[in-house]
């Protein structure tokens, strides 16, 4: 029988309808596993109970939260033999999209039953592991100006972007990577923002990166050039849509290590969360890492499995599309007062 523990944020996990401990009790496989809840009770401690599992040899870890907690649990994971899992509870939700978890609870959980296990990429900016993206410009000074607001969800970070970010001015970098094949290349332009993805994703379905993958080695690494407050509009549509890498003002290449640097120190952001670094960043990439219970059927090459992928889309456009208006209406809004 395998062990396993659930991490449970008790903030995240207030948004969901139900109680997650007996949802836990009635959906987990128990002829498979032991499990044991555990809740956080102040920021870190999700890290030092997944580190504490992974000492004790627990087989799993389960992340119950949203992206701040699950890169909590996944820092204290890599390098050993503890795979990750997910529930996710949060508002962007980032790694469980890109990984096509069900966002339904009880869903997620029967993922979790079936123990599909694979061996991902993750990535350092500075040392920090990061498991979806890390960046600088415009992403990283929202993120800060989202943490500021002391309150959460989409709608608060499509506030902040049509306030604080109105104002906000690109900067110019110089960029220093090596490829695949240990060329090393270098890019000095001005960019609205840089972003190092490993997935797909930020969250909430913005594709920063459509074809990145957690198990090529490689970082996605993209530039976005500055563009016109006319162009915004479009720029939103094609993140959420999955085809931003169409767009004339976005530059995409592969690196397997970084260094970027700027006129001054300022904020890049891990995951979403900000911090504030010098002038030079370091990002690497990696590979084969860390392990996580992914969805069997996403991750497979059957017919169900790419019927599932099809049911997931569907889900994702929907609510995408619902996203895509509601940024649009309140761009359009922005600019009539302009």
């Amino acid at each position: 029988m395998k062990s396993i523990l659930f991490i449970i944020n008790p903030i995240s996990g207030k948004k969901h309808r139900g109680d997650l401990n007996a949802l836990i009790e009635e959906n987990l496989d128990h002829s498979r596993f032991d499990s044991r809840i555990v809740i956080t009770e102040y920021a870190g401690h999700a890290a030092e109970l997944a580190a504490e599992a992974a000492n004790r040899s627990v087989d799993i870890v389960v992340a119950v939260g949203g992206d701040g907690t699950v890169n909590e649990v996944a820092r204290s994971l890599v390098h050993t033999q503890t795979a990750l899992a997910i529930l996710p509870c949060g508002s962007g939700n980032g790694l469980a999209r890109h990984l096509q978890i069900p966002m339904d609870i009880t869903k997620a959980i029967h993922i979790i039953n079936k123990e599909c296990i694979h061996t991902l990429d993750y990535g350092r900016i500075n040392g920090l592991p990061f498991f979806c993206t890390c960046g600088m410009g415009f992403d990283a000074f929202l993120s800060q100006k989202f943490a500021e607001a002391g309150k959460r969800g989409f709608t608060t970070y499509i506030e902040k972007a049509l306030t604080d970010g109105l104002r906000y001015q690109p900067e110019t970098y110089t960029i220093t990577s090596v490829d695949e094949g240990g060329q090393t290349s270098l890019i000095s332009q001005k960019a609205f923002l840089i972003t190092c993805a490993n997935a797909t994703q930020f969250g909430n379905n913005a594709m920063i990166a459509p074809h990145a993958s957690m198990k090529d080695g490689l970082l996605d690494v993209v530039v976005i050039e500055p563009f016109t407050p006319i162009e915004a509009p479009t720029v939103a549509v094609q993140l959420f849509n999955g085809t931003l890498d169409r767009n004339s003002h976005v530059k995409t290449f592969h690196a397997s290590q970084l260094t970027i640097s700027r006129n001054s120190e300022g904020p890049v952001h891990c995951d979403g969360d900000p911090f504030t670094t010098g002038q030079h960043i370091e990002v690497e990439l990696v590979p084969a890492s860390f392990k996580v219970v992914v969805n069997p059927e996403a991750h497979g090459h059957n017919g169900h499995g790419l019927q599932l992928i099809g049911e997931y889309f569907s889900e994702w456009h929907r609510q995408a599309t619902h996203d895509i208006r509601r940024i649009n209406r309140a761009l359009l809004e922005r600019l009539s007062h302009k």
